[in-house]
């Protein structure tokens, strides 16, 4: 009875932590709310001092636009500090927000 008992828990013991392990991918919808085209975006998970590769890729985002976004960085969290860099000659600087992307369904790039 005991080998069972044990081979049970081990058992629950090991999906737990293989549930635990998958993180979802983050998803939700950016709109570009300047007038300036909108080039790179990049996040990065509240401290983590360096930034992740460009989402966008070779993409931008233009004037009015959206675009659906997703993190899938395998990363189980929700507070991300997010980047924005503006096409050059646009009188718009880099900007930087930080947002719980779990609780977003879209984000707005503002002036």
């Amino acid at each position: 009875m005991r080998n069972i008992t044990l081979s049970a828990v081990s058992a629950i013991a090991f999906l737990a932590f293989a549930g635990a392990s998958h993180a979802e991918d983050l998803v939700f919808t950016l709109k570009n709310g300047t007038n300036s085209v909108l080039t790179n975006f990049y996040t990065s998970p509240v401290g983590v001092n360096e930034w992740e590769d460009d989402v966008f890729g070779k993409q931008v985002l233009n004037p009015g636009e959206s675009m659906d976004i997703t993190i899938g960085d395998g990363r189980d969290v929700c507070k991300y500090d997010m980047k924005f860099e503006f096409e050059e000659g646009s009188n718009l600087d880099t900007t930087t927000d930080t947002q719980n992307l779990c609780e977003m369904g879209s984000y707005t790039i503002h002036e």
